[in-house]
């Protein structure tokens, strides 16, 4: 598979790694040229090249047209959004995903049509906000363009569904419960499984029934 990276900074040096661990063949798009030497010696200058990720001919030069995948992670919004159009457009790269970095840039990319939209802020704030306020369902990521989001939540002793059966319990339209942690091992979820409390529950539902979603397994708010 082959992946391009856009954007050299901490983030792109990280997953260049990762993914070059993996035995994929991975080329990071770097337009400063002392950031780009430093990669090149870290990654290895095959897995380096020298460009604006936002310009039609290092794009062509850097092999758009047979990429797997793109994805854009600099530090500006406004420079992944131009890579993840063109890749899309120009380009018809199958998969395209973006970092944001400022949350509220999020339903413009999945407006355009981006795969996958990653917000470091987004993740962390959620994070933050489940251990401030418990009995929480958190987003931990997206799907279909972001009308489906993957949720996890922990069940506390005041679940309204503590004690039944998965069977038992009507889930919102197009909603699927697909594993639970407890105890520290992984399952299935199957209609005959009973919530516990404690149990770390993850689930596919879509973005416009996540409320009721949280209405039927957290605790009503008083």
């Amino acid at each position: 598979m082959y992946l391009i990276l856009v954007g050299g900074g901490n983030v792109g040096l990280q997953l260049a790694k990762r993914l070059i661990a993996k035995d994929h063949e991975v080329l990071l798009l770097e337009k400063d040229s002392r950031q780009a030497g430093r990669l090149a010696t870290m990654l290895g200058e095959e897995s380096v090249f020298l460009g604006d990720g936002c310009e039609i001919r290092v794009q062509k030069e850097a092999g758009f047209g047979r990429a797997d995948v793109v994805a854009a992670v600099t530090g500006e919004d406004e420079d992944n959004l131009v890579v993840c159009q063109m890749a899309k457009v120009m380009w018809n790269v199958d998969r395209v995903l973006a970092r944001v970095n400022n949350p509220s840039h999020e339903e413009l990319f999945r407006q355009i049509g981006i795969d996958d939209v990653v917000s470091a802020t987004g993740i962390i704030f959620s994070l933050l906000d489940q251990q401030i306020t418990m009995d929480e369902i958190i987003p931990v990521g997206a799907l279909a363009n972001g009308t489906f989001e993957i949720v996890e939540f922990v069940l506390s002793s005041r679940s309204p569904v503590m004690g039944k059966r998965v069977g038992s319990i009507d889930l919102p339209p197009h909603t699927h419960a697909l594993w639970l942690l407890r105890g520290g091992m992984g399952y299935v979820v199957h209609d005959d499984l009973e919530f516990q409390q404690d149990d770390t529950l993850v689930a596919v539902v879509p973005r416009d029934q996540t409320s009721a979603l949280r209405e039927l397994m957290m605790p009503h708010r008083p």
